[in-house]
């Protein structure tokens, strides 16, 4: 901590001197003309010959991150938002002061330079400069230089430094913007709307989970961060728009892991006139057009082991994923008091309430989505867990709804939409006597929602997909932390 104060300091009194020497160290009047990797692709082929007679200059600026003097001249790495170049800063080019101020420059620095293409003696593309100028004065060193910055807890609380250290995180969040390019370009592609729904929901629905709250001083009403925009998209659908879709933020007050941020990125997207069968379908379309884009394949690596991302995928009831997994009879999964049996083998300890529609997702949680390493439906959800998916037809005991896992864990939910506001009120009213005996997670009744269904919801399908795991996915990163610019963190006071 005294070697940083004391760099502190001395890169503060060079502030100072620089004042005193009328240079600007945080200067705003240079304008680059290109970025590093521009240069170098108009000069992949221009071989040491050529540039001798090349007299255009290029005006690049970026951060110095590395130097090597030679008393009277010095390379330097200079870094911008495209790469890295190596420029030559010579006394006899730039002249006595402006090399003068160059010797003061440290490594961090964000300066900007002028200059005409060479290769030197190892053939490797440079700049030498005619002119340099400092722009900012950084005040803090750079993680150490050989081993750049490889402590995970400084790398998400100071993500600055990890994008400046790590060429390869900056290349992780371009994938990550390009994944979601060409998932919005797919949805506009396919005739669905990009729409923007509230934030702030006077009741807090759309998903079981437990909320952030808020409070609005001048109405004077507690409001609560979304959960999911799912009622609302819906209401637009009964508004007249048949497909919708948002890309947006969701927040859940609940635990971090791997896998979880208080905050979070989804899709939903919502289609009149559709089943969660055509959705399995448009699901495999759409996940497997971005991933060719972003992995070359629909083979990709994970964790080491391959993903076959080739369609069709499988596709097996809750049911049938436990019989297959856990290796049972369905006689198991059929009969509550066999099936608590079996939970307790497996070492859980379920409510004696415990229906029996949470009891067959307790045992799936810990028995199926662990081993589904490839990409796999499950379908026919409980109705007891799915108060806002359509009954089915045959057996109402079951909604028409899927999710898809895969690498072992839940990356989309789907389901035809429950549009009948009678059985949603009956739904709502089940849940809130949930809520009441100490769920947490519990739907909350909208009033205003079942308003609308009376109106008239067309039947339709409506989906969720998990942006931050998908990007983890087609990034090969192994913590949801990885792929969102800054996570949330304990406080370190």
């Amino acid at each position: 901590m005294e070697e940083l104060n004391d760099l502190l300091r001395q890169r503060r009194e060079k502030v100072e001197s620089f004042r005193a020497a009328g240079v600007n160290p945080f200067a705003n009047n240079f304008v680059p003309s290109h970025q590093a990797a521009e240069v170098a692709e108009l000069h992949v082929d221009s071989d040491a010959e050529l540039l001798q007679d090349f007299l255009e200059t290029y005006a690049i600026a970026g951060r110095i991150m590395a130097r090597r003097d030679f008393g009277k001249a010095a390379f330097i790495q200079l870094q911008d938002g495209s790469g890295r170049m190596q420029v030559y800063v010579a006394l006899d080019q730039v002249g006595e002061e402006s090399f003068g101020h160059f010797r003061k420059f440290d490594i961090g620095d964000i300066v900007g330079i002028v200059g005409v293409p060479f290769r030197t003696k190892t053939n490797e593309l440079s700049l030498r400069a005619s002119r340099i100028q400092l722009l900012t004065k950084s005040l803090l060193p750079l993680p150490e230089k050989w081993h750049g910055l490889t402590d995970v807890e400084t790398r998400y609380r100071q993500r600055y430094l990890d994008l400046i250290s790590n060429v390869e995180v900056k290349e992780l969040f371009h994938k990550r913007s390009r994944i979601v390019s060409l998932i919005r370009q797919h949805m506009i592609d396919n005739g669905y709307l990009e729409v923007e729904t509230p934030m702030m929901h006077p009741v807090a629905g759309g998903a079981t989970a437990r909320p952030f709250t808020t409070h609005h001083n001048t109405l004077d009403m507690d409001l609560f961060l979304r959960i999911a925009p799912e009622l609302y998209l819906k209401r637009l659908v009964v508004g007249g728009f048949d497909r919708v879709f948002e890309i947006n933020r969701n927040f859940r007050n609940e635990g971090i892991s791997i896998q979880h941020n208080p905050e979070f990125t989804m899709m939903e997207f919502y289609r009149a006139y559709a089943t969660y069968h055509d959705l399995m379908d448009y699901t495999e379309e759409l996940i497997c057009s971005v991933a060719s884009d972003i992995c070359g394949g629909l083979k990709i690596s994970y964790g080491g082991k391959e993903v076959d991302l080739t369609p069709p995928w499988d596709r097996l009831t809750l049911k049938e994923s436990i019989v297959k997994y856990g290796e049972v009879e369905m006689a198991v999964t059929d009969d509550i008091a066999k099936l608590r049996d079996y939970a307790e083998s497996l070492g859980l300890e379920p409510d004696k309430n415990m229906g029996h529609g949470k009891l067959l997702a307790e045992v799936f949680d810990v028995v199926v989505e662990p081993k589904l390493w490839q990409p796999t439906f499950i379908t026919e959800y409980p109705t007891e867990i799915s108060p806002l998916s359509r009954k089915n037809d045959e057996n109402p005991e079951v909604v028409d709804r899927f999710e898809l896992f895969m690498v072992g864990r839940e990356l989309a939910n789907a389901f035809s939409e429950l549009n009948d506001p009678i059985d949603q009120k009956e739904r709502f009213v089940k849940q809130l006597e949930e809520k009441a005996a100490g769920d947490d997670e519990a739907h909350a009744m909208d009033a205003d929602y079942i308003r609308a269904l009376e109106y008239g919801l067309p039947p339709t399908a409506g989906e969720g997909i998990g942006i931050d795991r998908l990007v983890m996915l087609l990034t090969d990163a192994s913590s949801i932390r990885d792929v969102i610019l800054f996570p949330q963190l304990k406080s370190v006071d």
